[in-house]
């Protein structure tokens, strides 16, 4: 038995018009109602009472429509086992990303997992971190790793703070030892503009502090950590950047961290971010990888 000729069934049991039912599943009313006379014809009983061009589901009709909502049932559940397994046993892994932990985080775990699974399958979608709940929670990331964390009311996911970074002041660096001169990160902040939101979570605060410091700098809106980074070595500005995406510039002297006493300065969070159902076994090995990597003493999962 055709299932197509089981749907049209149902629709047209419980609307009670073919017509209704035509436009519901996007057919045509004469193709529906030869698809309701061949499902009559191999019952050998109508299934409904004609009059004209109202139909009212019969006693037969009655008695079949439970049966055909159980196969149809029955068949969607088994098409959901498949594609669950099918899920599960896939070697692709498609990770969420933003750039910054993209650029500092990923690489060494994707390289031990590369290393441990050869034949696996990785995509990399590398967007903004506001963008990364939506994907896991649709199913076209198997896990996400952003720098806010989700909004437990939009999005059916689990999040959790993976680490979290030390923020610093960091300037061009012109050769000069500023550890002596306390008040210097506010003559560079009322000199020069600050270069901000190169990481989404910990500039609200920031900013409050240095308002409550007296400090009111002009802004210059920037939205990528690495053009951030040039900006500043440029000359065109200074900026609070995690210690983790500076670090390199730091020891190449490219960049120069400027103590901030009396500026208490936030942390800089990287969000894990993973759907409710259970991860699938390539996601759950790059989880360890990633756990490995970090030195993390407890599971990721």
């Amino acid at each position: 038995m055709d299932l197509r000729v089981l749907r049209t069934f149902q629709a047209a049991a419980h609307l009670e018009n073919f017509r209704e039912t035509a436009e519901r599943l996007g057919l045509s009313q004469p193709t529906v109602s030869a698809q309701i006379r061949e499902l009559e014809i191999e019952l050998g009983e109508p299934l409904f009472d004609r009059a004209g061009r109202r139909v009212r589901l019969n006693q037969a009709g009655q008695v079949f429509l439970p049966q055909a909502e159980e196969a149809l049932k029955a068949y969607d559940r088994g098409r959901q086992a498949v594609r669950e397994h099918q899920r599960l046993t896939a070697d692709h892994l498609t990770i969420a990303i933003s750039p910054e932990p993209a650029r500092t985080l990923l690489p060494r775990a994707l390289h031990r997992y590369c290393d441990l699974y050869p034949a696996a399958r990785v995509s990399v979608e590398v967007l903004p971190s506001v963008q990364i709940a939506a994907l896991v929670d649709g199913g076209s990331a198997d896990l996400g790793i952003g720098q806010i964390a989700a909004d437990p009311d939009r999005y059916a996911v689990r999040c959790r703070e993976l680490l979290h970074d030390r923020v610093v002041l960091v300037a061009r660096h012109d050769g000069l030892d500023h550890d002596q001169a306390p008040a210097y990160w506010r003559h560079l902040l009322q000199e020069q503009r600050l270069l901000s939101y190169g990481h989404p979570a910990y500039w609200p605060d920031l900013l409050q502090a240095l308002e409550h410091a007296g400090i009111h700098p002009r802004m210059l809106r920037v939205t990528q950590v690495e053009l951030t980074k040039r900006f500043v070595e440029e000359g065109i500005g200074a900026s609070f950047l995690p210690e983790r995406s500076v670090r390199r510039e730091l020891l190449e002297g490219r960049l120069m961290e400027v103590p901030t006493p009396g500026l208490t300065l936030p942390m800089a969070p990287t969000f894990l971010i993973l759907a409710q159902a259970p991860p699938t076994e390539p996601a759950r090995a790059f989880l360890e990888s990633l756990r490995a990597t970090l030195h993390l003493a407890e599971a990721l999962v």
